[in-house]
């Protein structure tokens, strides 16, 4: 039993487990904000143009196709935002100082065969 707990220990404990909580929670708390966006604020506005409050009135003949409207609305909206967030994210990122890349096998081969001429000499 104990092996078992310092497993599952080991496995809680890795990065992306953690990275992952992290993203949920905060996930979850975007999509509150989102939420409110689409429903306190777009919509409201959408509604001044349309002359209707909502999407999920519309039918057209007993197919009711105002919530797949609202619904589609309401993923692009989500999108574009998420396409916001990430895009900032993507310009702080390029501020990171790039690691510099390691090398090659073929360069370490040749590094090696040249010490080793070298010893041979």
């Amino acid at each position: 039993m104990k092996k078992f707990a310092a497993e599952f220990r080991s496995f809680i404990m890795r990065g992306n487990v953690l990275d992952l909580a992290v993203g949920v929670i905060i996930g979850g708390a975007f999509q509150k904000i989102v939420s409110s966006l689409v429903s306190d604020i777009a919509f409201p506005a959408i509604s001044l143009v349309t002359g209707s409050v909502s999407f999920t009135e519309w039918h057209l003949g007993p197919v009711m196709v105002g919530n797949f409207i609202q619904a589609t609305v309401d993923f692009v909206i989500i999108a574009f935002f998420i396409f916001l967030v990430i895009r900032l994210a993507n310009r702080l990122r390029k501020d990171e100082p790039v690691a510099p890349a390691h090398p090659t096998q073929t360069e370490l081969l040749i590094e090696i065969r040249d010490v080793l001429k070298k010893s041979e000499k």
